[in-house]
């Protein structure tokens, strides 16, 4: 039998696949919630995703269908579930429908990025809490925290999207991606395809594999560096057979330790190995 899946349903699977996928050390997935934030709730979050991805399969502007789908993904009860991995995807999915989903066809879809994207994306902040930095030395007025209020000062500096992302590039592992044509989210790709089993076990080893290549810049973030260096060691050490992964999940899950931009870098690999015909 033949799949014949559109690009949008691949989007919305791919956030499916990734919670499901278990254990993800810190993380909610099937078997792991936190008190207020459940596995339902991504299932709902990536539900309400649909218009906002059409919107961008479509070519209407990336900023404009990013924030439809986080008011879409925002319409359950446990809050931010997937912001980050919209974004990570908002550029696959527009380069798939309308160029060419390799890190150059994203990276043009990027580089077209505009001035109403970046208005576009910080309105999506007035639908959702989440948990974000200090902005970088020179961007206060550009706070993201400000959401549609920040227009004013968005339209003065003249900032696209990319641009924008490329200011954090430095210390945000998704605007890194951004900038470096979905990098580290082609190679979970490629890793997703050369496992065998079932999608929802490949998507955990990979989400191991991951952590354990480099800090995870949501928990630098969350909590510090530190704690992110040992999530990472203490990660390959469950690779290499050292830790318990089960164990760590718990672990982390009590001390409130959420790699949150491996999880989102997953979810964009995944995304990718279904447009390249990985089968579920």
């Amino acid at each position: 039998m033949t799949l014949d899946r559109t690009t949008v349903q691949n989007a919305q699977l791919a956030l499916l696949l990734e919670v499901a996928g278990t254990p993800k050390p810190g993380n909610v997935d099937r078997e792991h919630d936190y008190p207020d934030l459940h596995f339902e709730h991504f299932l709902a979050g990536a539900v309400g995703t649909y218009e906002g991805f059409s919107m961008m399969a479509d070519g209407e502007p990336i900023g404009t269908g990013f924030e439809r789908a986080i008011a879409g993904m925002s319409n359950q009860r446990g809050g931010n579930t997937q912001f980050g991995a919209v974004l990570l995807l908002t550029p696959l999915v527009a380069a798939a429908s309308q160029r060419e989903l390799t890190p150059d066809g994203t990276t043009a879809i990027v580089d077209a990025t505009t001035v109403d994207d970046t208005v576009a994306f910080y309105k999506a902040f007035d639908h959702v809490d989440v948990a974000v930095s200090e902005p970088p030395e020179g961007m206060a007025p550009l706070d993201i925290r400000y959401g549609s209020e920040a227009e004013a000062a968005i339209r003065e500096r003249g900032i696209s999207l990319g641009e924008l992302m490329a200011e954090s590039a430095s210390v945000d592992g998704i605007a890194s991606e951004w900038t470096s044509g979905f990098k580290r989210t082609f190679e979970a790709a490629d890793a997703l395809l050369r496992r065998d089993g079932p999608v929802t076990e490949r998507a955990a080893a990979v989400f191991l594999a991951l952590l354990a290549s480099e800090p995870d810049t949501f928990v630098i973030d969350k909590h510090d560096r530190e704690t992110a260096i040992e999530v990472q060691q203490r990660a390959e050490a469950a690779l290499e057979g050292d830790e318990n992964v089960n164990d760590l999940a718990e672990e982390f899950i009590a001390r409130g330790i959420n790699p949150g931009t491996t999880a989102d870098i997953v979810a964009g690999g995944l995304f990718v190995a279904l447009e390249r015909g990985m089968e579920v």
